[in-house]
This record gives structure tokens, sequence and C-alpha cells, in this order.
């Protein structure tokens, strides 16, 4: 089983992970039956293809800006704003500078 972070504590997640040069870094935050919560690190120009998943998954943007593209349409995030990707919707992820992200998955 993965290791999450430690419960009862204050969390910096902005402290909490670091970029990886022309890569992608994920931490898993908390893991139970109704979802999970994953911290994300992305350089400049990384980010995840079009994909759909069977649950609604909220971004928050803590550092950088992204552009994420949800059934077509393109929104552009930066540090404090947060969008909902619906179930099912195909979405995508990519890095128009350096950002992290948190990632909240909750199962229907």
């Amino acid at each position: 089983m993965a290791k999450t972070f430690e419960k009862a504590t204050v969390l910096n997640f902005n402290e909490m992970i670091d970029y990886a040069q022309g890569g992608v870094v994920s931490k898993q935050v908390l893991k139970n039956s109704a979802g999970n919560i994953t911290l994300f690190s992305f350089d400049k120009h990384e980010g995840l293809s079009e994909h759909s998943t069977p649950y609604d998954a909220l971004v928050e943007v803590i550092e950088g800006v992204v552009e994420i593209t949800i059934g077509g349409e393109k929104f552009t995030l930066s540090e404090g704003d947060s969008v909902i990707m619906p179930a099912t919707v195909p979405h995508s992820l990519h890095g128009v500078e350096r950002f992290k992200m948190l990632l909240t998955m909750i199962k229907g």
C-alpha cells in the first residue's frame, strides 16, 4: 500500500513536493473507500494526455499555470484557481509553466 501523509498534522502542500526537470511528480496524500487526494508537480510543458475517469475530480492549483481542457473547452488556471472535472468527460492538462496541483477524486 502506498504511503500517505500523516494525519492530524499541518501540511503545506507547496513545500511538500518538488519539481523534476522534464517530468511529473506525484505523492498520495490520502486514500480511502470514498476516493483519494494526490499532490502533483509538473515541469513546464508536461501534463496528462486526454483521458476520463468514472469519478468527479477537483483540481486545485497551488503554484504556476496550467491549461486544462474539459470536454473540448479550454480553461487556464493559476495559483488559487480550482475547477471540477466531471466524471466520464474527457479532460487533459498541459503546463503553460511549471505547476503544482492537488487532485481530489470522489467516488460516486
